[in-house]
């Protein structure tokens, strides 16, 4: 069953109201659009939106890299960053704000030099039929949106995993109720791990591609299962990038 898309507190739609007014005064005058905010943060045009729209929560790390981009101080986003930021001066010298991951250089905000992705969390039946919707998806057709370090192409989603199918006694074990980063782009070699859709299955599945010769299987982790021969049988959706846990 899907869970539903969490709704941001009030708080939240307020910082990005906040964030929303400041693009809107300064965009114009710093010759930005959505595209190059993206780039000049290392995020995608279409985290840009959703930040700016209210769908995904500002974090600290976004509202730096938004006051950077505007040329604001963190706390004109959000007040509470003049506390978050550690905001201290010392005699002689220039007010600092220090973070860690951030450098300690007067009026310079660097964030942790880590490239974040916005990707949607959808179905295992959404999965099967990724390639169709990719085009016609909307924000709201995800469960949520996720951020993520993973190094992925554009049409890039997230997947829960159901089941223990993937679950292993020992080594690369994906277990019930964790996220998968799935890349539609990325190639696939014997050994991936890969979301694949039988033609007969509604439902895509995540397995194990093992390459033996002109023999293919989707083996699970977990021994207890049985790998399942392919042929044509078989479309690969994409292949997984990095497993996520929320505890």
């Amino acid at each position: 069953m899907n869970k539903s898309k969490r709704k941001l507190t009030d708080s939240e739609l307020q910082l990005a109201e906040s964030l929303r007014r400041i693009w809107l005064a300064k965009k114009g005058e710093l010759g930005l659009n959505q595209e190059k905010a993206g780039a000049a943060m290392g995020i995608t045009q279409g985290a840009v939106g959703h930040y700016l729209n209210g769908r995904i929560a500002l974090n600290t790390e976004a509202i730096i890299k938004f006051a950077r981009l505007l040329n604001v101080e963190p706390s004109d986003i959000d007040p509470k960053q003049v506390v978050k930021l550690g905001r201290r001066a010392s005699p002689g010298a220039p007010t600092t704000h220090t973070l860690q991951g951030v450098s300690d250089v007067p009026g310079n905000y660097i964030p942790i030099p880590q490239n974040r992705t916005t990707v949607p969390l959808i179905s295992s039946v959404q999965a099967g039929g990724w390639a169709e919707v990719i085009d016609n998806f909307q924000p709201g057709d995800a469960e949520e949106w996720r951020e993520t370090t993973a190094k992925v192409g554009p049409n890039a989603f997230a997947l829960r995993i159901e089941g223990d199918s993937m679950t292993s006694p020992t080594g690369v074990s994906i277990p019930h109720g964790s996220i998968v980063i799935v890349d539609p782009d990325a190639e696939y070699t014997n050994g991936s791990i890969v979301v694949a859709k039988l033609v007969d299955v509604q439902e895509a599945t995540i397995k194990k591609l093992v390459i033996d010769g002109p023999n293919k299987y989707l083996k699970p982790l977990n021994p207890s299962y049985a790998p399942i021969p392919i042929n044509g049988d078989c479309r690969i959706v994409g292949v997984a990038k990095k497993v996520e846990i929320d505890l």
